[in-house]
């Protein structure tokens, strides 16, 4: 047999025990760094949760990582992510340079084309967004916020001339 399809019974029993290894201590990490290191809140957050899972990954197939240095990827990505999110909290400077601002698209039924074009969103898109909150038509939105991890926010009128807010959607294709 191919060694691409079957390496041998020794490399199919580690994955399971190496995978039960690596889920505790991600566990654990996670529990100790606090909600915000899986939060998504910015592209900072989104990138960090992507390295972890390439981290996981890498730790369940790569014979050549041991799990100690598995587990030190992750205290490292878990660690400076608490330091970017401390350091933000603390000093708005830094926040600026590494958080996204959300960006307003539509204010009272109007789009905001310059907003629109740096964000580099169509006005297909922000009528998909419009549709997915249960609003109709651009006349009933009072705005659409592009948020900073990349999700709409449709904040709509009521009927009594208030605000309702209709939905968060992701960033999406509206073709495909």
């Amino acid at each position: 047999m191919p060694e691409f399809l079957f390496q041998g019974w020794d490399e199919v029993a580690r994955v399971p025990v190496v995978a039960l290894l690596a889920y505790i201590a991600l566990i654990l990490f996670l529990r100790v760094s606090g909600k915000r290191t899986l939060a998504k809140l910015n592209a900072f957050d989104l990138v960090v949760t992507v390295a972890i899972g390439s981290t996981l990954a890498t730790i369940l197939l790569s014979r050549d990582v041991a799990v100690v240095e598995g587990f030190a990827a992750f205290a490292a990505l878990i660690g400076l992510q608490y330091a970017v999110a401390w350091t933000s909290v603390r000093w708005s400077g830094f926040a600026r340079l590494v958080r996204a601002e959300a960006t307003l698209l539509v204010r009272n039924g109007e789009l905001c084309h310059a907003a629109m074009k740096r964000e580099r969103v169509t006005e297909d898109e922000i009528m998909t967004v419009i549709r997915q909150s249960s609003a109709s038509e651009l006349a009933d939105v009072t705005a659409v916020i592009l948020e900073t991890e990349g999700s709409f926010s449709v904040i709509g009128r009521s009927r009594d001339g208030g605000t309702v807010n209709y939905s968060r959607a992701a960033l999406s294709d509206p073709t495909g």
